[in-house]
Order: structure tokens, then sequence, then C-alpha cells
């Protein structure tokens, strides 16, 4: 396994982060793991030298956090891994279970440090941008928990590059701590990160850590326009196709799927591939229900892609209206 700096800091972490989103609660969403049927996924993980993990407090209601932490705690020390997870969405019905307000930060982070089992999170991220509050009062009530050691480092997700911009500059202007990651949504039939957001991070060092980098499963090769899929969550995933499933879409999905066959692969492991071959990437978020899954996408790391390769993924595309930030 490579380890890579997470943008401008000290911290190492794997050139793949294992996404947790598919491990929790089916009371969530069908398509979820048990923890039983879950914990194989991180042992296998941790014996492939994958050291980073990404959660999220609203992940199966908190379920997810809770099965994550007993597995790390199973089958890695500590201070051996690194975790990470994010702050935004409902958890509650009340008015301030939500958002990035310090009462509901100060209140979250306490929550998952509890389901996680640990006295710190690695690496606290915003889920979304919250348009309600003050970026002011969110970075104060962030750099407040790292100050009091119950977070290392803090990131962002998916949002407009003018908004990551302005958190950036109000974190310097007042001294507080700076955002050092942003995971957004990119991959080979979603590059409208290209046009900002990447450059920005890039000037910034901001450590690029993309959600999806396989679109959802539309980047398997096993999608058509009339066929949804083989997985429970690829013919339940109402937001994968309001993501995906352009005509433009299937144009570069046809590239990926000829590009495998030509290199005796799989067209995830390619999609991966050109995804890890982007010099701007440190590590992409990679969900994994089945165990061939995260077996093809150890694999994908061994893969060499020519110019003239990622050339021809490339040239199909065509853009996108911005999504992903919801």
């Amino acid at each position: 396994m490579e380890y890579v700096r997470l943008g401008s800091t000290g911290l190492k972490v794997s050139r793949i982060c294992l996404g947790t989103m598919t491990y929790g609660s089916n009371s969530w969403r069908d398509w979820v793991l048990s923890e039983e049927d879950s914990l194989p996924f991180y042992k296998r993980a941790i014996e492939a030298g994958i050291n980073f993990f990404d959660t999220a407090d609203m992940y199966s209601k908190g379920a997810s956090e809770e099965v994550t932490g007993r597995a790390l705690k199973k089958f890695a020390a500590r201070d051996q891994v690194v975790i990470a997870t994010k702050v935004y969405h409902p958890m509650g019905e009340g008015p301030n279970d939500r958002g990035l307000s310090r009462k509901h930060i100060m209140d979250s982070i306490d929550a998952s440090l509890r389901r996680l089992g640990t006295d710190y999170v690695d690496l606290y991220q915003i889920h979304r941008w919250d348009a309600e509050t003050p970026i002011e009062e969110t970075l104060e009530a962030l750099d407040d928990a790292v100050r009091a050691g119950k977070v290392r480092y803090i990131g962002a997700s998916s949002m407009y590059a003018w908004q990551f911009a302005k958190a950036l500059f109000t974190a310097d202007l007042n001294g507080l701590s700076r955002f050092v990651s942003m995971q957004n949504h990119y991959n080979l039939v979603y590059r409208e990160e290209e046009r900002e957001m990447i450059p920005l991070c890039e000037d910034q060092e901001i450590a690029v850590i993309p959600w999806s980098p396989l679109a959802r499963g539309f980047l398997s090769g096993n999608r058509t326009a009339e066929k949804s899929g083989e997985t429970t969550r690829s013919r339940s995933d109402a937001f994968a196709h309001s993501l995906y499933y352009r005509k433009d879409d299937f144009a570069v999905l046809e590239r990926v799927t000829e590009t495998a066959s030509r290199m005796s692969r799989t067209p995830a492991q390619i999609a991966l591939a050109w995804m890890l071959h982007q010099p701007q990437v440190t590590a992409p978020i990679v969900g994994a229900s089945k165990m061939p899954h995260l077996d093809q996408a150890l694999e994908a790391l061994d893969i060499e892609l020519s110019p003239e390769q990622i050339a021809y993924l490339e040239e199909p595309y065509v853009p996108h209206p911005v999504l992903g930030h919801g």
C-alpha cells in the first residue's frame, strides 16, 4: 500500500479510503450491510494496508459510526488508523438537530465520539455548506473542537469553489483551524470539479478525496438505460439516476468498458485507475458491498494507463449541470 500526505499536513493516509456508508443498518437503506456482514470488509481493508476510513453521523442514523468504531477497535490499534466523519445532515426532528451552528457541531462531535468509541476524530468534515449559519460561527466551533483535542484536522465536502475560498480566507483572517481536505463529487462522468474546485485545492494545498469515484456503480459497466444493475443498491438508488444515466454518460462508459476489455481488467478498475492517475487526487473514497469490489479496487492501484488511454477515456465527456451539492 502506498501512503500519501493529506494535503499540506504531515498526516499519511492510504492511497484508497474505505467509505463506510454501506455498513450499518438496512433499516436506513435496503442495500446497507449488517454489522456481522460488514466486519470482513474492515478486516480485509486493514490487512491490505488501508488506514483511512470515512463515515458520517447520518449514515444509518449513527449506526455506521458504531459499526466502524467497533470494527476498527477489533482489527487495528487506534493510533494506526485515520478515522474521518462528518456533520451537517439532520440527526433528529428538532430545529437544532442539523446544520453547522455552534450548538449542532458541539452536540454532534460528542455524539460521534460516543458512537465511534474513541476520544478523538482524525478528520472532522462539514458534510455540506450551511447557508443559514455564518461561516465564522462554524469555523470557530470547529476550531474549539480542535483545541479541545476532540478533532485533529478539519475538512469540507461538496460546495461551490467560492464558498470554499471564503471559508479558507475567513480561517486565515481570524487565525482559526483551516480546512485541509475537500471531499467532492468527482469521477469520469462528472468532471465539473476540474473547472474551479480542484484548481483551488491545488493552489491551497488541499487534499482532494473524491466521493463516488465509480459514479455510485455506474462505471462498473453493468448499467444500461433500461437495466439499473445487479445489486440491491443499483436497483433502488434513485439518487444515482438523478446524477448520471445521461446519453453522454453512456458514451464515457463505453470507452471505459472497451479499455477494460483490452487490458483484461474490469470497468470499475479502469475508472478507479483513471482517478488514481489524476495528480491532484489524494485518495478516492471507495465503497464495497461485495468482497470482489474491494479486491478489485486494491488491484487498481497497480494499473498503469498511458496518456493516450487517459485521453481516450476523457474525450467523450460533455459538461454537466452542477450536481451533488445538495
